[in-house]
């Protein structure tokens, strides 16, 4: 199987981390977003939306984190994506949380105008709107989460087992130690992060997120949270 991804990347670096943690052997692509080799051919013709991760099983291609997560587990046999209805549906539940309301409002709100020249509003007045209405609700999908999805008794989004829509989710929250993000106030995240960082392969996987990624900010001012 071929994984087309890029290594810094939110929706590539869940499946990284479920294929190290499950053994899953995949052929690793690099398709380069910093050159913009996803926006032209061949690329484009393997994955028409001009994103990654894709993958190519054989004559099956598949495009989204989600669902590439989603069909690796199950084909690996993987628990963490676990066969028991109810107990897969909670999975799914989280997955579908995480990629709607939040990653809209929390990436795209209040991250990614911060970051990226081509996602920054042109007016200062609607950049700092967007920023600030990015900022506000971020805040209530991070209460929610901490309080709710996870409180005090889970070590993980869906309980005391780890499953994918925690390789999905912890990718997604990590993505805000780009703007220097202090979870503190959110203990039951900050906790929950810790016990991911803790993985076997979390380290190795993560690395060029955080040398090409997170690195390269580290001295520039953001607003946060």
């Amino acid at each position: 199987m071929k994984l087309y991804y890029h290594p810094v990347s939110t929706t590539c670096r869940p499946i990284m981390m479920l294929a190290a943690d499950s053994g899953i052997d995949l052929d690793y692509q690099v398709v380069d977003l910093f050159t913009g080799e996803h926006m032209r051919d061949p690329y484009q013709v393997i994955n028409p939306n001009r994103q990654v991760p894709a993958l190519e099983d054989g004559d099956f291609r598949l495009t989204e984190s989600s669902a590439i997560l989603k069909y690796l587990a199950d084909k690996a046999g993987s628990p963490a994506y676990p066969k028991d209805l109810r107990q897969r549906a909670r999975v799914n539940e989280r997955m579908d949380w995480l990629n709607t309301g939040f990653y809209r409002d929390f990436g795209y709100g209040l991250i990614y105008p911060q970051v990226f020249p081509h996602l920054r509003r042109a007016d200062e007045t609607v950049q700092a709107g967007t920023v600030q209405w990015g900022r506000d609700k971020a805040n209530a999908w991070l209460k929610v989460l901490d309080e709710t999805l996870i409180g005090p008794a889970n070590a993980y989004l869906c309980g005391n087992e780890l499953t994918i829509a925690d390789y999905f989710g912890a990718a997604m929250l990590t993505l805000g130690e780009v703007i220097h993000l202090d979870y503190s106030a959110y203990p039951n995240i900050s906790r929950w992060l810790a016990n991911m960082k803790a993985g076997p392969n979390w380290a190795k996987v993560n690395e060029p997120f955080y040398q090409y990624f997170v690195g390269p900010y580290k001295d520039q001012k953001f607003q946060g949270l």
